[in-house]
């Protein structure tokens, strides 16, 4: 038996929505069982407002102490609470072993920040949780899988948060992760930072002093890795075989083309964790919120992941 948890995400998005479209409409391997995680009140009259039946194949892990009014499309700290405790609660089962993996539906990073809670998402959270120091953030989809050196930053702060250390601690957990996707010597390539990577150090030092340096380092622990190289030619590389991931110095580099090409289809899974947590990637479409409108492919495929990842064996554990 797998045991998947789901935790809803904010309530007032389409966290619940899509939650219930995925495991209701898909079809599952036998002995999958999913947990959710969130206010059972607050998602089964959402399920009766979206005329979504509510599958059989779902058990509650009733999370807060009361039913929370519903404000579709609302920024409110008391559903990031409620989102936070959820998330909490599944990384607690996850670590005492009663799930074996962990899939989260969209969060509002704005709600957070107003319910005083110090992350700026879900992967800052569960590094704290599970007292995690290296850790990454890797997508997939549109034929990519890309990792991101540095996440929720202001752009103008990434150059100067590039070290040696953690570029090159991105790169082997890229490694480690497409050895766990079962590909075997799996090609890495690592984009620059400036315009044509630098070109020799007349558009930007970076290259030549930190990300070079980093790459070698990685060399040496048997990672076949590339030299920079500019952003605006690596991914179509990538899509055409010369490398099986890409490693990004920074969230919009990184994301940018893979939403362009896979934007209902991607998803997010933290790697370095002693868990397993993957993710749909996008946001909570405060937008269409209520409406019974929304896509729930990503989260489809966040779920074949987590139920794919939870049958081997945890490089990190």
């Amino acid at each position: 038996m797998k045991r998947i948890g789901i935790t809803i995400g904010d309530s007032n998005g389409i966290g619940p929505e899509i939650t219930l479209k995925a495991i209701g409409k898909s079809r599952w391997p036998e002995g999958v069982e999913f947990v959710v995680f969130g206010n059972e009140a607050v998602i089964r009259e959402q399920a009766e407002f979206m005329k979504i039946p509510v599958s059989r194949k779902i058990r509650f892990e009733h999370v807060g102490s009361k039913s929370l009014p519903i404000h579709f499309g609302k920024v409110r700290a008391d559903a990031s609470k409620l989102a936070c405790e959820a998330i909490c609660t599944a990384i607690d089962q996850c670590l005492s072993g009663e799930i074996d993996a962990m899939v989260t539906a969209p969060i509002c990073k704005e709600g957070f920040h107003k319910a005083g809670i110090p992350f700026p998402g879900h992967t800052e959270l569960l590094a704290e949780r599970t007292k995690t120091k290296n850790f990454g953030m890797m997508l997939i989809g549109g034929g990519l899988r890309v990792m991101l050196v540095t996440r929720h930053i202001p752009i103008s702060n990434v150059a100067e948060s590039l070290t040696k250390k953690n570029i090159r601690e991105h790169i082997e957990l890229t490694g480690e992760a497409l050895k766990l996707f079962g590909i075997k010597g799996g090609k890495i390539g690592v984009c620059g930072l400036n315009p044509h990577a630098g070109d020799g150090g007349i558009i930007g030092t970076e290259e030549k002093s930190v990300i070079n340096p980093a790459i070698k380092l990685a060399r040496k622990k048997g990672f076949k890795v590339s030299d920079a190289v500019p952003a605006d030619t690596i991914f179509y590389e990538a899509l055409n075989g010369k490398y099986d991931a890409v490693v990004a110095m920074y969230h919009d580099q990184g994301l940018a083309p893979l939403k362009m090409l896979g934007f209902d289809e991607g998803i997010n899974v933290t790697l370095g964790l002693p868990i397993i947590r993957t993710s749909p990637d996008h946001g909570t479409a405060f937008g269409i919120a209520g409406q019974n409108r929304a896509s729930f492919s990503s989260m489809k495929n966040a779920i074949n992941l987590a139920i794919e990842m939870a049958g081997k064996p945890n490089p990190w554990k």
